[in-house]
């Protein structure tokens, strides 16, 4: 009976298992609230990878001007990341490693959890020798106890060389995420299986899965090469169209690794580290909520704020709200039905309008889990009620 127990529980585990995840930070000037993100992120992410060094070949090197003491109080492991521009042309390993060991040390020096160097370069397929042979170069000049890996693309699946490169490094990190094409967004779940399947076959080592936690858009126009906006403004004019990752699509996604793993998978790189000051990426809550295979729901509360001061005897200025109390980000309701007949006036405000007795939805936007925005406002004997109507 004992060991029939055991066994059911051994079962229930394993179907209830959650890989490991960890995230990157990919800001080249840490901001204030990258504190408040670490903070809420303590018990979501077991490991950091910080984006570190640029390296491109109009640009130069660029050094992030990293917070260190908040990676020192914060206390997990921390991957440095240099990120090779894929356009770069001449792979200089000594001029690597004079940039890389400077952070390495200053980093360590700081009393940062400094565990291993991850190098993220494009490399065209063409080139993996030469990239192979760029980190057999730079491998002796760190330090003996930390690790070494890359970033991989899936294109490079089909290069004979590739086993090779995974041969110099200790572990990788598969990124399944990119702008394909319009139509396929940043992530199709079908390719992201199959790559997973074929890379695990080639590595010899545990690898993780980079996944998307974030919207782009795309910028489109005549006679100009089609340019991504992701993290920052891009500030130009163009065609726009935005690409977004669909939370319950990762969720099946990442239900199906975690219960049929394949070989040497380590679990999943999420890109990236929610901030408040970032609109792309998600919200915490909504990545919490994936990771940990919670209902991916969105759920609107109508607010309504009564001002003191724009009060008479018979009626009050009511500033309304809708706030949503959901797991997942999305888009706010598109119609509000106002649903007071005796009030005076009413309007909308920011992105709603008001007319027909509703607030409607004037421009695309999405309401991060938490967060409210303002609809309008309405002056009315009592508090009015709101009925929410969203897109089809």
């Amino acid at each position: 009976m004992l060991i029939r127990f055991l066994l059911f529980c051994c079962l229930l585990m394993s179907e209830t298992a959650i890989a490991d995840s960890q995230v990157y930070i990919w800001q080249r000037v840490w901001r204030a609230d990258h504190q408040q993100a670490l903070h809420q992120s303590q018990d979501l992410f077991s490991t950091l990878r910080v984006l570190g060094l640029q390296i491109h070949p109009q640009e130069g090197a660029r050094v992030a001007r990293v917070d260190t003491r908040l990676l020192q109080q914060d206390g997990r492991p921390v991957w440095l990341v240099a990120r090779l521009d894929g356009s770069l042309t001449r792979l200089n390993a000594a001029a690597l490693q004079a940039q890389v060991r400077p952070i390495i040390d200053n980093w360590r020096a700081a009393g940062v959890n400094l565990r291993g160097l991850e190098i993220d370069y494009d490399a065209p397929t063409s080139r993996l020798g030469d990239y192979q042979q760029l980190l057999s170069a730079l491998r002796p000049a760190l330090p003996a106890d930390m690790t070494l890996s890359i970033t991989a693309l899936p294109t490079w699946l089909s290069s004979a060389q590739l086993k090779g490169l995974l041969a110099t490094v200790d572990s990788s990190v598969l990124q399944v995420h990119s702008v394909l094409s319009p139509d396929k967004g940043l992530f199709d779940p079908p390719l992201a299986q199959r790559w997973s399947q074929q890379y695990s076959l080639i590595a010899p080592h545990r690898f993780y899965l980079a996944l998307p936690a974030y919207g782009s858009a795309l910028f489109s126009a005549p006679g100009r090469t089609a340019q991504v906006e992701s993290e920052s403004s891009l500030r130009i004019a163009g065609d726009r169209q935005e690409l977004s990752v669909s939370p319950q699509q990762v969720d099946t996604f990442t239900r199906g690794l975690e219960e049929k793993p394949p070989k040497n998978f380590a679990g999943f790189v999420w890109f990236r580290l929610p901030l408040a000051s970032d609109t792309r990426a998600w919200s915490l809550t909504t990545l919490a909520a994936v990771i940990h295979h919670q209902p991916l729901t969105a759920r609107w509360q109508w607010l309504t704020r009564r001002d003191a001061q724009n009060a008479s005897a018979d009626s009050a200025l009511y500033e309304l709200a809708v706030k949503n109390v959901g797991t997942i980000d999305a888009p706010p309701p598109a119609t509000i039905n106002l649903n007071a007949d005796d009030c005076l006036a009413a309007d909308g405000v920011g992105d709603y309008r008001f007319s027909e007795q509703a607030f409607h939805l004037t421009t695309p936007a999405l309401l991060r889990a938490g967060q409210t925005r303002a609809v309008g406002w309405a002056r009315c004997p009592k508090p009015p009620q709101g009925e929410f109507h969203d897109s089809p």
